[in-house]
């Protein structure tokens, strides 16, 4: 991943916490590791915990955003979300999103895909 990438990657991230918190969102955590397993966004909307995969792009040129996250990608964060449930002891119905970010010097869309998974 280049540096521009990661300026890219984390100004989405931004993007996605602020529109989340617009929404209503409680943020309990951002970039949340545990060993090999990450994930950007943990957020909580009335009894249901939240875990956010955000994905930027300065074009939608090869496609939008959110078809970057393959099924092994999907994996890795129901792996990792199973992990924070552990090791916080929560028992809530959880949910997976994809904020989706196109961002450029000519504009900026966000689409937020609810149960991403399903």
């Amino acid at each position: 991943m280049t540096l521009s990438n990661k300026i890219l990657g984390a100004s989405g991230e931004r993007i996605a916490l602020s529109y989340l918190e617009k929404q209503g969102y409680i943020i309990t955590h951002c970039n949340w590791r545990s060993k090999h397993l990450e994930v950007d966004i943990i957020a909580k909307q009335n009894e249901t915990l939240i875990f956010v995969e955000v994905k930027t792009r300065t074009t939608g040129l090869f496609g939008p955003p959110e078809n970057s996250v393959n099924f092994k990608k999907e994996e890795k964060l129901k792996e990792a979300a199973k992990s924070y449930i552990e090791q916080n002891n929560y028992q809530v119905e959880i949910r997976f999103d994809i904020v989706s970010i196109i961002k450029n010097q000519s504009q900026q869309k966000i689409e937020h895909i609810k149960d991403a998974f399903w």
